[in-house]
């Protein structure tokens, strides 16, 4: 039987991330995906116009449909929309011990747009606090987390190492470009690892959402979480490097989800 595995994330009407890319991924690596909608867009290739979140009655209820009728092999969190949703994420994270859970940390859109309430973010932590096996912030949302400014390598590994101090999970902080090298750097609770890509010079939407959900598959699939990063740090890259232009923003993955 094929193994499931679910997203809780947003809606983006572009389909270059959120929910839908996350269930393109997922299918892609052999999984069944499902998805619990948090919040609904209105957004395009050049920015999120507006944000609706979904009320936490019916995020639960979705996943009690879901949860009294199949079996999951892991979760993957991203955008949450609003507080109100944290609690109920935090729930469906507790109930699920015994499978990997990757939360990405979606804080705020890459056109300047907040995707859940600033004031919100340090409740977020604290509530998932060792309820994860990875968190996957990026470069300015480990700033938020950690309250360190990043500005090199070095910086990097110090607020992963923080993050983890704060919610004793694993942190890959992810996108720091250094001259032509994009580096992540993982902290496992005891070692640092490094994963390094060449800068591709473009916009690509939803490279965060295609990695978080690509470890994901990964550790769903038996591969240790340090493996899981690596080889989901170069597929990213290999999907961004054929990414396409379909409007008059940020270019789309796409070639990843039509070739085998």
């Amino acid at each position: 039987m094929k193994k499931i595995l679910l997203s809780i994330a947003g809606f983006d009407p572009s389909s270059g991330a959120g929910l839908v890319l996350d269930l393109k991924v997922f299918q892609k690596l052999n999984f069944h995906g499902m998805g619990i909608l948090t919040s609904l867009t209105v957004q395009n290739t050049k920015d999120v116009k507006k944000v609706h979140c979904i009320s936490s009655d019916i995020i639960w209820n979705q996943y009690k449909a879901l949860q009294e009728d199949v079996s999951f092999s892991g979760v993957k969190v991203g955008m949450l929309g609003c507080k109100s949703n944290i609690q109920v994420v935090n729930k469906i994270l507790s109930e699920n011990k015994d499978i990997p859970k990757v939360v990405d940390p979606v804080f705020k859109s890459s056109s300047g747009t907040w995707l859940l309430e600033k004031e919100a973010i340090h409740r977020c932590i604290t509530k998932i606090s060792g309820k994860a096996s990875l968190l996957t912030p990026n470069r300015e949302e480990a700033n938020l987390i950690s309250g360190i400014k990043i500005k090199n390598a070095e910086d990097m590994k110090e607020a992963a190492k923080q993050i983890f101090s704060l919610t004793n999970i694993p942190c890959l902080i992810k996108g720091f470009n250094i001259k032509s090298i994009v580096i992540d750097v993982l902290f496992d609770g005891k070692k640092f690892h490094q994963f390094e890509n060449k800068k591709i010079k473009k916009k690509v939407h939803g490279t965060g959402c295609f990695l978080s959900s690509s470890i994901l598959s990964f550790m769903a699939k038996g591969n240790s979480l340090e493996e899981s990063c690596s080889l989901a740090s170069k597929l990213t890259y290999q999907a961004m490097s054929k990414a396409i232009q379909l409007g008059q923003g940020q270019q789309i993955i796409s070639f990843f989800l039509e070739e085998d």
